[in-house]
């Protein structure tokens, strides 16, 4: 799923708690850091006592959709004027105890943002990837409502009467964060078609966006039904319609394709062309921002590559005028952007693009090129190890990616990007055990200093490298690396505080494999 949604440009002066804080969020909101059950348990507090909701969001300094957010959403006039009737909370990943949250929050991708109501209960989870303009529309409607989205959509599948702001936040709800608090993830594609339907002749948009994503990534591969293609014409053809779905559209557009058009051939060929002309449509609307329109332009990237391989390099079918359309945008762009939020949403996105496109020598001159601008450079240089390692440059590859690792910051962050390095130097050059060894070492060490290096995305990059190491475990030296690994790894278990029982089962879990 791309989250590369929404860029923005950074304006006013930031009024922040800590450093920390100011790397997870963006200028022009009073946000308050949370890094521990402490601080967001004062917040609920705070917010109870002057009888206003919160509002948490979940990021990373480095992650593209997060600085999107930050130069779309977080400097809009309205939304700094509308965060005034909400306690605002900031969690940087990289923050001591903001893994411990994730849990707490069932939090997983950056980024996430949450709105409470005063008592404490869970609103809405907001569309970081639709159009600034339409989450300030939902954040609107859930402080109005304050209503918990999960009660909305129990009357919702129960019959009951919703009005059109009801059926609005569930539209526009945040199903890709969701992390199955409203739904098990094999129940959603039927849900979403129940409510389309149910709330047909309340909003058309509404209506036609629930629609659209039970038929789309969300539905899981499933096959449409192909009697309601024409209802997917219509919303192509129509500018209104397709503007207004614009995030649906962009992101889903492949799995949309394959629903209605699973066999190549004709039917897909017409369905790919009227789908290219509405997702042209929006590259070229300015109204819309620099990362959307560049989305719009994947998209078309990503049909027109349909029917190569899925990991193909060097793709069949795309057409030399939109190869010359994503190489003029993207060095637009790298020309013409100044702001930092900016800069690492919409560059990483035009590297992504230019090798979804084939053209991997302009991918790595634009991300190189961008290196010593980004605030965040170690993202920049996975890319390159990515572009490396799917052209077959394996000493490039993993050059960059251990650049990428040991330039990384934050213990997350770090654990994160370590567990990458591990993989590459494991798929790349399995052979180089001394090499292994050291960089499986470093990730425990760095864990045993972490204290949320057991809780939610630094566990599953640590599950990553015990599962790593297992699959690797093919012989007596690399045995006998892994004996020595494991004789580490007991040791930072055996520090764990003991009342700690979560992360004492994760950390003796981590190796048994192996």
């Amino acid at each position: 799923m791309k989250l590369h949604v929404l860029a923005l440009s950074a304006a006013l002066a930031l009024s922040m708690a800590t450093p920390a804080a100011h790397a997870a969020t963006g200028p022009g909101v009073s946000w308050q850091a949370a890094a521990a059950d402490a601080d967001i348990d004062r917040y609920f507090v705070q917010a109870k006592a002057e009888k206003k909701p919160v509002l948490l969001y979940w990021g990373a300094k480095w992650c593209p959709p997060c600085n999107q957010l930050k130069a779309t959403l977080f400097n809009r006039a309205d939304f700094i004027e509308q965060s005034k009737a909400f306690v605002a909370v900031g969690i940087d990943g990289d923050a001591p105890g903001a893994q411990k949250l994730g849990t707490r929050f069932k939090v997983r991708g950056y980024p996430t943002m949450i709105l409470f109501n005063p008592a404490g209960n869970e609103v809405t989870r907001l569309p970081g990837e639709a159009d600034a303009a339409q989450v300030m529309k939902v954040l609107q409607l859930g402080l109005s409502s304050g209503r918990p989205v999960k009660a909305v959509l129990a009357d919702a599948k129960a019959g009951k009467k919703l009005n059109a702001n009801e059926w609005r936040l569930l539209g526009f709800y945040g199903w890709e964060t969701d992390e199955q608090q409203l739904l098990p993830v094999a129940e959603r594609p039927a849900t979403l078609t129940q409510l389309a339907k149910a709330s047909e002749g309340v909003d058309t948009e509404t209506t036609t966006r629930l629609w659209l994503k039970s038929v789309g990534a969300l539905a899981e591969g499933k096959a449409a039904d192909p009697a309601q293609l024409p209802r997917l014409r219509a919303v192509l053809a129509d500018a209104g319609q397709s503007r207004a779905q614009m995030d649906v559209l962009t992101n889903e557009a492949p799995d949309l394709v394959k629903a209605f058009a699973p066999q190549p051939g004709e039917a897909r060929n017409a369905l790919v062309a009227e789908f290219d002309a509405a997702l042209k449509r929006l590259n070229e609307d300015n109204t819309l921002s620099r990362a959307d329109r560049l989305n719009a332009l994947q998209g078309r990237i990503d049909l027109a590559r349909l029917d190569s391989p899925k990991d193909d390099p060097n793709p069949k079918g795309i057409s030399t005028a939109l190869l010359t359309e994503a190489r003029e945008q993207a060095g637009k762009a790298n020309r013409e952007i100044t702001d930092g939020y900016e800069r690492q949403a919409v560059v990483t996105e035009a590297a992504h693009l230019l090798g979804r496109a084939g053209l991997w020598k302009e991918s790595d001159e634009l991300l190189k090129s961008a290196l010593a601008r980004s605030h965040s450079p170690y993202y920049l240089m996975s890319q390159l190890g990515g572009n490396a390692r799917k052209q077959g440059r394996k000493a490039d590859a993993l050059r960059w990616y251990e650049e990428a690792f040991n330039k990384s910051e934050g213990p997350a962050t770090r654990l994160q990007w370590g567990s990458n390095y591990l993989a590459a130097l494991i798929e790349l050059s399995p052979e180089d055990t001394p090499r292994i060894e050291k960089a499986a070492a470093q990730l425990f060490a760095e864990a045993e200093k972490d204290p949320g290096a057991f809780y939610e995305r630094s566990e599953r990059s640590l599950k990553k490298v015990g599962s790593l190491l297992s699959s690797w475990n093919q012989g007596p030296t690399q045995a006998a690396a892994v004996g020595r690994l494991k004789a580490q790894l007991d040791g930072v278990c055996g520090k764990l505080d003991g009342s700690d029982a979560k992360a004492r089962s994760a950390c003796q879990g981590l190796m048994k494999k192996a």
